[in-house]
């Protein structure tokens, strides 16, 4: 798998490469800004990038901005953007646009290489993840009645394990659940959530922003 790096630290961007490139990666560029970033995926996209969300020249958003760009002229490129704080709004706007194959993920999780690996791995096959902290923060804030409320406890528990992106085969494993009880409530999801229509893959994203707005 051809990944791309963009960090303007220089050691952590270093460090993210070789533990990539030692669990088999091909890391084809390492840049420092969003600029060089999208120059060097208009020349050659690879399957996936790592962006921190904050770059120069204003390190304030300039990661999550290309991510956008990378969503919109390059779909087939999976983006999983890196912040070093759990902002739930920036990943909330990432995923709100409705694009396949976007990640957000804390730095600290990249000490984790089995954890990084398949959040890079999972964007580029055009799936979604979130990190654990910011599902855990959104589901945690105050909210009027919604939907949601009419799911059970079980339904929910599945619900939260979807929303950092996981699969059904995941679910199955993080709640002990075999795969065709893992099927039935997340078919009970959909249509206690409204989502009667589209494809799977569609109302599993919808169901995640239904899940994390509250």
């Amino acid at each position: 798998m051809r990944v791309m790096i963009a960090d303007d630290a220089v050691l952590f961007r270093e460090g993210v490469a070789r533990v990539l490139t030692e669990a088999g990666f091909d890391v084809v560029a390492q840049v420092g800004d969003a600029a060089s970033l999208l120059h060097r995926v208009r020349q050659d996209p690879p399957d996936a990038v790592v962006v921190d969300i904050r770059m120069p020249p204003t390190h304030t958003t300039e990661g999550l901005d290309a991510a956008r760009d990378l969503q919109e002229r390059h779909p087939s490129v999976g983006v999983l953007v890196l912040s070093a704080h759990v902002e739930p709004h920036y990943a909330l706007q990432l995923i709100e646009s409705g694009a396949r194959g976007a990640g957000y993920l804390l730095k600290e999780r990249v000490a984790d290489l089995d954890e990084l690996t398949e959040a890079i791995r999972r964007v580029a096959a055009g799936g979604l993840v979130i990190d654990p902290s910011v599902v855990a923060q959104l589901v945690g804030r105050q909210r009027t009645r919604s939907p949601l409320d009419e799911l059970t406890d079980r339904e929910r528990d599945v619900l939260k394990v979807m929303a950092e992106g996981r699969s059904n085969q995941a679910i199955c494993q993080r709640l002990y659940l075999s795969q065709k009880t893992v099927e039935a409530y997340v078919r009970s999801v959909f249509t206690k959530l409204g989502l009667h229509q589209g494809a799977d893959d569609n109302r599993r994203v919808l169901a995640v922003l239904t899940y994390l707005r509250g």
